[in-house]
């Protein structure tokens, strides 16, 4: 008889097992025989309603994560006035236990790699947090800064455009549409944005170019060529709706103008309208026209202002797609309530 069979089926009768939770055997429900004793119990640890109870009751610490630096394997000291019991402290055990957690925190960091390391694993930390982004993409920016500096030395670098490109990298990887202007900001840079996203850009461009095994992201010109041109329609036709609901979204539009600008980006992915073009600029151009033939009063202005690009620019958009396709209206009649 083979294990599975013992686990499920009693060896004498061949009826149902039933699971003991507080002897830690299997007793079958028919004659009573004990099947197996001495079961591990892999469930849960307590019954607790609240995270309060459910802390005391626990066994054994959290999860890793690869955002902290030590993997979240270090002991925190907590900082506060009582002891576990509830009971003040005085001043001097308060003293005391400043200066241990003081030197405990120096004490996790013993070499420059490891504290660039925890530098910009915290400012990524921070940024996401800012921009609310979820976690896996906080794990996926974690791995890539990790994989990164394994292969290439980061010194010398800023913390905050390391941060920012490693971000930027991360939310190509999990189809989060934000742009590297926007990361740069939320990452708190007093000095010129221009030029900090310009040093973000460079830093990007240097971890693809360094990773091209952990990224999936085609910017090369080796992986351009290399790529089907179906593939390329698809990949393009994915990132302008990204950014058509996105500023959809941001604009609180009508659901049918988003609708009808990612219908008509669908049917003009077969042209090279999209090489060398900024996607944003696209999806204002393909909301603006949708708008246009909805009847929906949108200023170029307002989409400008949320797209980021100039209003010449839309206009500019808009006649490349006018100039390339035709497009064919068909008006229906709308019917009214009570004739036919």
């Amino acid at each position: 008889m083979t294990s599975s069979e013992y686990c499920t089926q009693c060896p004498e009768c061949s009826a149902n097992l039933i699971q003991d939770y507080s002897k830690g055997e299997f007793i079958c429900e028919r004659c009573g025989y004990v099947a197996m004793d001495n079961v591990y119990d892999f469930g849960r640890e307590s019954n607790a309603t609240d995270f309060e109870e459910k802390s005391k009751n626990t066994r054994a610490s959290g999860s890793t994560s690869l955002a902290l630096h030590d993997y979240g394997l270090r002991t925190e000291i907590a900082s506060g006035s009582k002891d576990y019991a509830g009971k003040s402290i005085d001043y001097q055990m308060a003293e005391q236990m400043n200066s241990i957690r003081r030197w405990h925190i120096r004490s996790r960091i013993v070499s420059p790699q490891e504290r660039r390391l925890s530098n910009v694993l915290t400012k990524i930390n921070e940024t996401c947090s800012a921009m609310s982004l979820p976690k896996l993409l906080i794990e996926t920016a974690a791995m890539l800064y990790r994989n990164y500096e394994s292969m290439q030395e980061a010194k010398g670098k800023s913390i905050a455009c390391m941060a920012a490109a490693t971000i930027y990298l991360a939310c190509k990887k999990c189809r989060v549409v934000r742009s590297l202007e926007e990361i740069v900001a939320a990452t708190g840079i007093t000095e010129d944005d221009r030029s900090n996203v310009k040093l973000a850009s460079k830093y990007y461009r240097m971890m693809v170019m360094e990773m091209s095994a952990f990224s999936d992201v085609s910017v090369t010109t080796h992986d351009k060529l290399q790529q089907h041109p179906q593939q390329q329609k698809i990949s393009v036709t994915m990132a302008i709706d990204h950014y058509i609901s996105k500023l959809s979204n941001m604009a609180k539009i009508d659901t049918k103008v988003e609708r009808l600008a990612i219908d008509i980006a669908h049917k003009t992915n077969d042209h090279m309208l999209a090489d060398g073009k900024a996607p944003n600029g696209l999806a204002a151009a393909y909301i603006y026209i949708s708008s246009l033939l909805l009847g929906i009063n949108i200023l170029q202005r307002d989409v400008s202002s949320l797209s980021g690009v100039t209003e010449v620019t839309i206009r500019n958009r808009c006649k490349d797609m006018l100039t390339g396709f035709k497009l064919t209206i068909t008006v229906k009649p709308q019917t009214r309530s009570g004739f036919a």
